[in-house]
């Protein structure tokens, strides 16, 4: 019985703490921000770039191209992030214009580094 009571009070923690997070994500997503909020283009590359092009974007993962040693203008690369190159994925499905666009800007640093 002192099982199933910590076992429940466990869960309802978890639930109650998991869920005031959540809310401020689903409020994010659905423009619940000020048109200030800009999305993190390193933390999106991150996420879905870093394992083709690498963190610093030299990798050349599966013939990715080196972002290093790009020459691209911040248009083009918002159109090849967009609509994909060769083996790479088109993106315009996963991610928002903003995010494609802080994204390219984000590949600019790389050169940097």
């Amino acid at each position: 019985m002192k099982q199933w009571f910590l076992f429940l009070a466990l869960a309802g923690f978890i639930l109650a703490c998991g869920n005031s997070g959540a809310e401020g994500r689903l409020a994010a997503s659905a423009g619940g921000g000020t048109s200030a909020d800009k999305p993190d283009g390193e933390k999106i590359y991150k996420q879905y770039c870093v394992t083709c092009h690498g963190l610093y974007g030299d990798m050349g993962g599966g013939g990715a191209f080196n972002l290093r040693e790009s020459q691209l203008g911040l248009e083009e690369r918002v159109a090849v992030i967009t609509r994909g190159r060769n083996a790479m994925t088109p993106f315009e499905s996963l991610l928002k214009k903003k995010e494609i666009r802080a994204v390219a800007e984000y590949i600019a640093t790389l050169r940097e580094k």
